[in-house]
């Protein structure tokens, strides 16, 4: 049974995106009559005191599915889509299945996000399918999902919170994605198990791959690259002996080794990628010994955090994941270091961050050679799912930084 359209109140204010309709079906043909009837609605709108009839734009650049179980989940990704209409309208479908066990159902609620540009213009307008699934239905996504789909538009297949990387449900989606949007420090446990088999999707044609933890640390990695700005400074890029990252940790005393460490991770990854070096020996707790940390092991539960050791272009690198109490996010990078020495001189960096900004610090043979603060805010979810839908093709120094991590990890 299908709820009567209906428009929602209000004209909304030039530029403010609100919800111009809402509908409800439990069928795909019932939802397909619906999108049709949205863009056979028209509204009145006034200009120079005179009302005329506008039909709303449609504007679809992408297909933007959205795959989640929890609905808190759900919600947040629909308010971070609904803010990006103007710039990027897509036919938006949130996907969550529930009672797997149970009958098979499906509920759909069909809306139209609407902008309007400017007063004398007509509305620029996007759907948002909110589908929620269970049973045999549930279990089998890609059923619902591909019939609505607009043919001939690239599919951006956003997965936050846990993907089931390795199942058929996330098998049958991902074939038809063209870019795959994840965020790894979200990920249960230290998050390793997921990075090894997400950087096997490195290799599938076609496929992109963005991960919201890789991308939110390029003020971080913008800050490590000045280091190097000065030429009495950049000779000992090739000499680097130590990379050391202190992470946020809340892990209690009797429950240590639970941190997410994908971000200190990646910080190494895309450093090490960038100066070509080579893992020597992989992620492992001090004094374990080579070969990858076992969730729910003792050497993981040690809380000491990880060592691995890398081939650099003048020698072995040491690096160190420490983890720290803070009042920062589980996982959150509190300090990265770098160490390297040449024809006997030590370099030492370090860099932090705050909200807002992001500070280095050099010091050459124990000297302070280097002061910087550079205006860095921290990015939003909104900021980062549209540079992800404005990226094209896949990101060579992502992948590199993702495909070195999950060596890292032990793949």
């Amino acid at each position: 049974m299908v709820s009567a359209g209906s428009p929602a109140a209000g004209a909304g204010r030039q530029s403010e995106t609100v919800v111009r309709w809402s509908s409800r079906a439990t069928t795909i043909p019932q939802i397909e009559r619906e999108l049709a009837r949205i863009w056979a609605a028209a509204r009145l709108v006034t200009v120079d005191g005179v009302e005329e009839r506008r039909i709303a734009a449609r504007t679809s650049v992408m297909n933007l599915v959205v795959v989640t179980t929890q609905p808190e989940i759900a919600e947040r990704a629909a308010a971070t889509i609904s803010q990006l209409t103007g710039r990027h309208p897509s036919r938006v479908l949130i996907v969550s299945s529930r009672d797997p066990d149970g009958p098979s159902w499906l509920d759909a609620r069909i809306e139209a996000y609407c902008v309007l540009p400017r007063a004398d213009a007509p509305e620029t307008c996007a759907e948002m399918i909110h589908l929620f699934a269970g049973g045999a239905t549930g279990r089998h996504l890609d059923a619902i999902v591909a019939p609505l789909l607009i043919h001939d538009l690239p599919v951006t297949l956003w997965w936050p919170g846990e993907p089931p990387f390795g199942s058929e449900q996330a098998a049958d989606l991902l074939a038809m994605a063209d870019r795959l949007i994840v965020d790894g420090s979200s990920w249960s446990g230290d998050g390793l198990v997921r990075l090894r088999q997400m950087a096997q999707l490195l290799d599938r044609p076609g496929l992109a791959v963005t991960d919201f933890a890789l991308a939110r640390q390029s003020r971080w990695r913008e800050a490590i690259a000045s280091i190097f700005d000065l030429p009495v400074v950049l000779p000992y890029l090739r000499y680097v002996r130590g990379i050391a990252v202190t992470y946020a940790s809340h892990d209690p005393p009797a429950r240590p080794g639970t941190t997410n460490i994908i971000k200190p991770l990646y910080h190494v990854a895309w450093f090490a990628s960038r100066l070509g070096m080579r893992v020597r020996r992989p992620l492992a707790p001090p004094g374990r010994g080579a070969g990858p940390p076992q969730a729910g092991s003792q050497d993981v539960a040690d809380g000491r955090g990880y060592d691995a050791r890398l081939g650099g272009p003048r020698g072995e690198v040491e690096v160190t994941l420490r983890p720290v109490a803070s009042r920062l996010p589980s996982g959150s990078t509190v300090r990265i270091e770098l160490t390297a020495e040449r024809r006997g001189s030590e370099l030492r960096a370090d860099v932090t961050a705050e909200a807002e900004t992001v500070n280095v610090r050099v010091r050459l043979d124990g000297a302070h050679l280097l002061t910087r603060s550079f205006l860095a805010p921290r990015r939003t979810e909104v900021d980062l799912l549209a540079e992800a839908i404005e990226t094209g093709a896949s990101d060579p120094v992502a992948r590199d930084a993702i495909r070195f991590a999950a060596l890292l990890a032990g793949a």
